[in-house]
């Protein structure tokens, strides 16, 4: 997971659900929490920094396994675009990952980042992949993250609304598939 997947809080909050669900493990680094977290300080000053920690302890207590270390080494003989999108792609060779989720893809030139077997793709296509591979379980995803949501409250139906405003067109339509059928 690239840290722009990781905020806004909705798009992270159905991919860690997809998770719970067992439809794929997610990965990320201590340095890409930390990113998501700093851009989302930046943008939300209003958001007390403890929260974000505490939502960064709830992954990694979620996912224990997901937090990969020991990358740093490798990231001076990458070479991306975006030197700031190193450790991203380092990260995901030394985790032995199948595909970077990013808005980004741009930075992640399919034509470098194949010869580490990895796949680069937004999260709208992810997602929408996700759900075809199991329409059940990414229901039920949807529909647990709609339960937990308390402060406000939504619907699914809120919930499908606001990954549409985030971009995830694609996966906004299949659910809406999904919850009408």
């Amino acid at each position: 997971m690239d840290a722009c997947v990781l905020y806004p809080a909705s798009v992270r909050d159905t991919l860690l659900s997809l998770a719970d669900q067992g439809l794929y493990r997610p990965k990320w680094s201590r340095k890409i929490q930390e990113e998501w977290k700093r851009n989302l300080s930046e943008a939300r000053p209003d958001i007390p920094e403890a929260v974000l920690d505490s939502t960064i302890l709830q992954m990694d207590k979620a996912f224990p396994d997901a937090d990969i270390e020991n990358f740093e080494e490798i990231v001076p003989g990458l070479s991306l675009p975006d030197p700031n999108d190193h450790h991203v792609l380092a990260a995901s060779i030394v985790g032995k990952v199948d595909v970077i989720v990013t808005y980004n893809t741009k930075d992640f030139p399919q034509s470098y980042v194949s010869k580490y077997h990895i796949e680069v793709v937004d999260p709208d296509t992810f997602i929408v992949n996700l759900i075809d591979l199991n329409p059940e379980l990414a229901l039920r995803a949807i529909q647990k993250q709609s339960e937990r949501l308390k402060d406000p409250p939504k619907t699914v139906s809120e919930v499908i609304d606001t990954l549409e405003v985030n971009g995830l067109v694609k996966t906004a339509a299949k659910f809406r598939t999904l919850v009408n059928s």
